[in-house]
């Protein structure tokens, strides 16, 4: 019997799980098959804590802060982020490398807040036995939030940043030291809309975050960045398959998509040859010589005057912009579905 995609894929780049359901993880993995990371979102805690199966979490986390003095937004906030400790705990003992969770969304815009919620993440996984070594924080990637991860990167916190759609992003990123970025393939609404997910005849060629993607890898390569690339928001297994190709470090998949790769059988060829990039792809590379006034993307310090440069880069690319802002309303629009969850539970 051939091999499957799911195997050909793991021999080509690391592999790492996006879901907090121990099953997914599970089912996946075997002696020569593991998960390196876990990587969840306020949609995914939200999705968790509605399962009935679940109720047991989510009354541990809203028992936890039950009777405290706090104000009850306090207590509820206190909750929330226990509960994601404790979701994220159930699939730790599947990873070989970090358990992944996301910053509130409400914090997005401003520096010290998301530090401190970073912060109090981290303390929460080394009260629950996981320690800081296999945290990784994921933060959205605003201009305030990125200087909010070189700060954290500074003192030992490492970061990933998110709901990213622009070179511009992944380069100012690198500079703050991120562990990870991870790329958008897709926006995010598509999971909550289904009409607006296009397919492609050729998703490397066609797709448009495909050349954005192939460049931060490429510009990453050229630079000697130690931030790794790991591409997020993959719909299908031909997605998968695309992506491998323009080789990025990790690819973060959901169960759906693991299950279909790991149903298909993989003819030896399919992820084709390693290759610098994928040779037909059109890299959105911005350009790296100052041969014009304006200096280039690898010149540019995008984290000097409070992230100056990537707030100007983010205001002229309004789709960059306009996912980011996105993607941001939908996970507080999940945060707030959860936040009720555990008012109710709490009978607040």
């Amino acid at each position: 019997m051939s091999p499957s995609l799911l195997s050909h894929l793991r021999g080509r780049l690391v592999v790492d799980v996006d879901s907090m359901d121990p099953a997914v993880a599970s089912r996946h993995t075997g002696t020569d098959q593991q998960f390196c990371d876990m990587t969840s979102n306020q949609a995914i805690v939200c999705s968790e804590a509605a399962r009935r199966d679940k109720a047991n979490i989510l009354k541990a986390a809203c028992d936890n802060v039950r009777g405290s003095e706090a104000t009850s937004d306090t207590q509820v906030a206190d909750a929330l982020d226990l509960l994601n400790i404790l979701l994220a705990k159930e699939v730790y003992p599947y990873l070989t490398g970090r358990v992944h969770v996301q910053t509130s969304p409400s914090t997005a815009y401003d520096t010290e807040r998301t530090v401190a919620h970073a912060k109090k993440l981290v303390a929460l996984f080394e009260a629950n036995g996981i320690p800081s070594s296999r945290v990784c924080i994921k933060i959205p990637a605003t201009p305030e939030s990125i200087v909010a991860c070189q700060y954290l990167e500074k003192i030992g916190i490492r970061t990933l940043a998110t709901c990213l759609f622009s070179v511009h992003q992944a380069v100012a990123a690198s500079q703050a030291g991120c562990l990870y970025v991870a790329p958008y393939f897709n926006e995010l609404r598509v999971h909550f809309e289904p009409g607006l997910w296009k397919e492609y005849e050729n998703t490397v060629l066609e797709h448009p975050m495909a050349p954005i993607i192939g460049a931060i890898v490429q510009t990453f390569k050229g630079i000697g960045s130690n931030t790794l690339v790991m591409p997020a928001s993959i719909v299908t297994l031909s997605e998968a398959i695309a992506l491998a190709s323009l080789n990025p470090d990790h690819l973060t998949l959901s169960a759906a998509v693991l299950d279909q790769l790991a149903a298909a059988n993989s003819p030896e060829n399919v992820l084709g040859d390693p290759k610098s990039h994928h040779p037909e792809v059109h890299l959105a590379t911005p350009p790296t010589s100052t041969g014009s006034s304006e200096p280039s993307i690898l010149e540019t310090n995008f984290l000097s005057k409070g992230a100056d440069a990537l707030r100007q880069a983010l205001a002229a690319d309004a789709e960059a912009q306009r996912k980011l802002a996105d993607a941001l309303k939908i996970f507080d629009e999940m945060e707030q579905q959860t936040k009720t969850l555990i008012r109710q539970e709490l009978g607040l």
